[in-house]
C-alpha cells in the first residue's frame, strides 16, 4: 500500500485503477493542506474522525463524522484541522488522471508550487 508523508500529515492510497483512486488521508492538529484545485479530477472528502473545516469556492464550513463534501473538477478547494485531535477522512477521486502533478496551488503554507 503507497504510503506519503507530508507537512500537514499523511496519507494511504487505498485503491488506484483507471476510474478512480481512493486515500485515507490524515491531518494533524492545527494544519491544513494547500487551497488548490485539479484540472483532471473530481473529489468526494468523507470525514471518519475528528472534525475538518473545508474552504470549497471561498465558502467555509465545518464537515463532522459522517459528511461528506463533493468537489467538482476545477473548484477551489482546501481542508484544514483547527483542532488537537487527529483529522481522519477518505478521499476519493474520479476522472481521466490522479496524479499529485494534477495539484494546482493557489496558496500554501509550507511555500509548495
Amino acid at each position: 500500500m503507497e504510503h506519503d508523508v507530508r507537512p500537514w500529515g499523511q496519507y494511504w492510497v487505498l485503491d488506484d485503477a483507471t476510474t478512480h483512486k481512493v486515500k485515507r488521508i490524515v491531518v494533524d492538529p492545527d494544519e491544513r493542506l494547500s487551497y488548490q484545485y485539479h484540472h483532471h479530477r473530481s473529489e468526494a472528502w468523507t470525514i471518519v474522525a475528528g472534525t475538518g473545516r473545508i474552504t470549497l469556492d471561498d465558502v467555509v464550513k465545518d464537515y463532522f463524522v459522517g459528511d461528506t463534501a463533493i468537489i467538482p473538477q476545477g473548484m477551489k478547494h482546501r481542508i484544514e484541522n483547527p483542532f488537537k485531535d487527529p483529522l481522519v477522512f477518505i478521499e476519493v477521486q474520479h476522472g481521466t488522471y490522479f496524479g499529485e502533478d494534477d495539484i494546482v496551488r493557489i496558496e500554501d503554507d509550507y511555500q509548495r508550487s
